[in-house]
């Protein structure tokens, strides 16, 4: 039922569709079943997407299940930070033998700001950049060539450069309903009955169905 969340491609008609799950390699990118990227290299290397991400990185990069992520897509992770608590930013420190005298900063002095996390059915468009330490909330539409440098709260649409939120894409209480609901939580055979009332733009009748469903 539904294609297969553990292949890689999971549409040949569609081939730049890649799910990314079952591409990534690196253990501090975590990503939910059924997110995608969209690959115009054929490489399924979507960690080439994802920046300043070393061995000594101390952030991850977490993705919920169900996110559409254009192509273009780049994450700016944390050891991108410099010091600059000192007269100058240059990293003398990591150019190996030509600078001996060089002092490698105190974790301390480097500002890290944590995790970057997307929520699940997020919505990122063509060539968006997402600054370390992000936070998407579930259901967020992401512009095209927008940058991402603050939290975008749940069912928002932003865009702009620096981001900035647009609009909600439903009222509050439809947003609260959604968030309890956590239709990506459920299984695939439930997921599955449950895409007619996914797909269907009447909120009213999708507001009704959920409310009966919680109870």
């Amino acid at each position: 039922m539904g294609p297969d969340p553990n292949k890689a491609r999971p549409n040949p008609d569609i081939p730049g569709l890649v799910y990314i799950k079952n591409t990534v390699k690196n253990p501090n990118i975590i990503v939910g079943d059924y997110t995608y990227y969209f690959d115009t290299t054929g490489t399924d290397n979507f960690e080439d997407h994802v920046t300043n991400f070393y061995s000594f990185s101390r952030d991850k990069l977490i993705i919920g299940k169900f996110c559409d992520i254009a192509t273009g897509i780049e994450f700016v992770m944390g050891a991108a930070n410099h010091r600059m608590n000192c007269v100058t930013t240059y990293p003398f420190y990591i150019m190996g033998n030509g600078w001996g005298s060089a002092i490698a900063p105190h974790e301390s002095e480097l500002p890290n700001k944590g995790d970057t996390v997307i929520g699940n059915d997020v919505w990122i468009g063509q060539n968006v950049t997402i600054m370390p330490g992000v936070h998407i909330g579930d259901g967020a539409i992401i512009g095209a060539n927008t940058v991402v440098a603050s939290n975008i709260p749940a069912y928002s649409i932003a865009v702009g450069n620096p981001a900035r939120v647009v609009k909600k894409r439903f009222d509050d209480e439809m947003i609260a309903l959604l968030e309890k609901f956590k239709w990506w939580d459920k299984d695939i055979e439930e997921i599955n009955d449950l895409i007619p009332i996914l797909s269907d733009s009447n909120m009213d009748e999708v507001k009704a169905f959920i409310k009966s469903s919680l109870g």
